[in-house]
This record gives C-alpha cells, structure tokens and sequence, in this order.
C-alpha cells in the first residue's frame, strides 16, 4: 500500500472522504502512518471534549456558568483539526461551538476559567460564556455574531503571508455562516490573494432550527469553494482520521504558500443549538439516534479495540481520569474568585476620562468591588 502524500485526496470527490469502514476498519488508500500512542491521544482528545461538555452541562444547571453551546457530535472534526495544526504557532479564528477544540490547542484551565468568569480567565472575564481566546495558543477571541471571525481571519494570514512566515490560519464556523455576507467576501479575498487559511465547516445540518436544504441552494457546502477558485472536500465529519488527514493535507498546502482551501465535514450536534434552544421543536428524536449510532467516540474505540489498542479496563481508566483533570481544572477557576466589576474599566485607556470615572464610581456603587 502507498504511504500518505500531500495529496492524497482529491478536491470535490463524488463521495464524502472517509478512512474508517463500516466495520469500524481502516480503508485509507494509504498506510496508516500514525503509531499507537497517537492513535490513543486522538482518542483521550475525543473523550475530553465529550466529558467537557458534561462537566459544563453541570457547570450550567449549578449556576456556575450561564451559556453553553454543546459540542457534542462535533469531536471528531474538532480534533481532526487541532491535530493537524502546529500548536501555539498556527492560528485558530474559531466560532463559539469550538470549546473542546480550544481545551486540544491551549488548555482546560484557560477555558473552564473564561465559562467561570474566574479571576485567572486570560480576558479578564469580558466575554460571555463559552467565548474563549488565548495569545499564547494563538486562539482568537469567539465572537457571537455568525460569521464575524472570518474576514479577520482572512486578514491574519494576509499579514502572515506579509511577514513571510510559515504560520498557517485556520477558520471554523458552522452550516449557517455559508449564507453570511462576510463568509463570501472573506472566501473571495483569501482566494485572490492565496492566503495562507483554511475554512473549516463543521456542517451539522442545522443553522440553529433552519435546515440545511432551507439555506443553501447547493447540494454540499464544498462545491461552493468552485466559485472562488479554490479546492473544496467533504468529508466524513464523524471520522476523526478522515477528519485529520484532510486538514493535515491543506494546511500544508498552504503553509507552502498554495493558498486556501474549503473543508466541508458533516458532524451532527446532539445537543440544543445552545442552552437557550428547545431543539425537540424542529427535530425529531429519532433523527438524533440515528446519528448517535455513527458516534466518533464509540466508532474510533471499535477501531482501537480491533487493533488491540484499548479495552473497557482501559477506556474506563482514561474516562475516570479525564474527569478528574477537569474537576480540577474547573475547581482552580472557583478558588481564584470571581472577576471583579472593575476590571471591566481596565486595558482601554491610558488614563480614563473622568465620565469614565464617574461611571467606575457608580458600577462600585451598586454592585460592591475592592
């Protein structure tokens, strides 16, 4: 068998992009080039965003944080992603259902801090739940509005391709922000310009309760990227060595200066679109179920155990101590305290005007501060 090149997928396949059969085997057209204590850290990273969720699903009812957009269903993309950037080099502009992600790239620490509002949160706790971003993980900062992360995406590889570095910027967003102006005009940009990013789908079918087939005339989401000149895969979003291999090929394709490429990977999200939704209005349960049966974590543990790389001694072990791990991480960000108000006024001006003052004063006033 042939040994992965960087180009060993081709752009607009008919069929979706995957490496793991039916029968939960390998069906790469190239050896599988990974060594075992990889393939088991892809799987420690599935089962960490899966249990991430969990420990914010509690965080949420315990009235420790106040938003959640669940990840769940999205961790085979998610970590297929991470996986084939270089950490604390590349750059993630992220949308807001990419926590587990955020925890892969910087650390569970920084994100159960920013959902805390904890004094140890790197952004001093100016952001709504579930909105990470880290300087040092060259994470930037979630926005809520769909599809606002991408133009200054588009501009951050400019600027990369400018300074003549090897820094490659990677964008993820969901279904929905195809139809956004700022999706089309960012695509267009990196395009003429052959910037050195990726656009990254996380397709769950669903922008919020609005189907796919309702929001987009076209039959995939990869195909749009013809219209900008630009390669376009689907892929098999709930394969994480489909996931990965892909991501891997087109982020260096345009680390070596090729430009930009559109990644489609058809995920499903389990869970509401956030805390605020009742999704059970616009879907069906057993439309839920049926996707359930194709879960990434379940269908990449078969995979495992066939290759005699994980049973259920060890599969319980590494669940009970990733559940651990966050318990800790999420106990720190309540022992460091809760931010206070007045940081809101810091980090701005030099200096501030004396409305600002005033105001400070005022806020001090009817919340209490130090």
């Amino acid at each position: 068998m042939a040994t992965w090149q960087d180009d060993s997928f081709e752009a607009f396949s008919e069929q979706s992009i995957s490496l793991i059969d039916a029968s939960d085997r390998w069906c790469g057209a190239f050896d599988l080039d990974l060594d075992d204590s990889t393939l088991i850290g892809f799987y420690e990273d599935l089962l960490r965003m899966r249990l991430l969720d969990e420990r914010l699903n509690t965080l949420l009812r315990t009235g420790k944080t106040s938003f959640l957009a669940p990840c769940s269903g999205h961790e085979a993309a998610q970590t297929g992603i991470g996986r084939a950037m270089r950490r604390h080099h590349d750059w993630l502009f992220p949308y807001y259902r990419d926590q587990g992600l955020a925890v892969l790239l910087s650390s569970a620490d920084e994100v159960l801090a920013q959902f805390q509002a904890s004094c140890s949160d790197r952004n001093k706790a100016r952001q709504m739940p579930g909105h990470p971003g880290s300087d040092q993980a060259h994470i930037f900062t979630v926005a809520s509005s769909i599809a606002a992360q991408i133009p200054p995406a588009v501009g951050a590889a400019m600027a990369k391709q400018i300074q003549r570095s090897d820094e490659v910027v990677v964008t993820t967003f969901g279904d929905g922000a195809t139809s956004e102006g700022d999706w089309h005009t960012a695509m267009n940009l990196a395009a003429v310009r052959k910037a050195p990013i990726v656009f990254a789908c996380e397709n769950n079918g669903y922008a919020i309760s609005v189907r796919l087939a309702a929001q987009t005339a076209t039959a995939t989401i990869a195909e749009k990227a013809r219209a900008y000149g630009m390669p376009g895969y689907r892929v098999d979003g709930m394969d994480v060595l489909a996931c990965h291999y892909v991501m891997k090929q087109v982020i260096e394709r345009a680390r070596r200066g090729e430009g930009p490429a559109l990644v489609d990977m058809a995920v499903y999200r389990y869970g509401p679109h956030s805390s605020s939704d009742d999704d059970s209005v616009y879907r069906e349960a057993d439309e839920v179920a049926a996707w359930k049966k194709r879960d990434p974590i379940d269908r990449f543990y078969r995979f495992l155990a066939a290759r005699e790389l994980i049973d259920e001694g060890a599969d319980k072990a590494l669940r009970d101590r990733i559940k651990g791990e966050l318990a800790a991480a999420s106990e720190r960000a309540g022992a460091a305290g809760t931010a206070p108000v007045e940081w809101l006024f810091d980090d701005v001006l030099a200096e501030l005007p004396w409305h600002l003052v005033d105001q400070r004063e005022l806020l001090l006033g009817e919340v209490g501060g130090s």
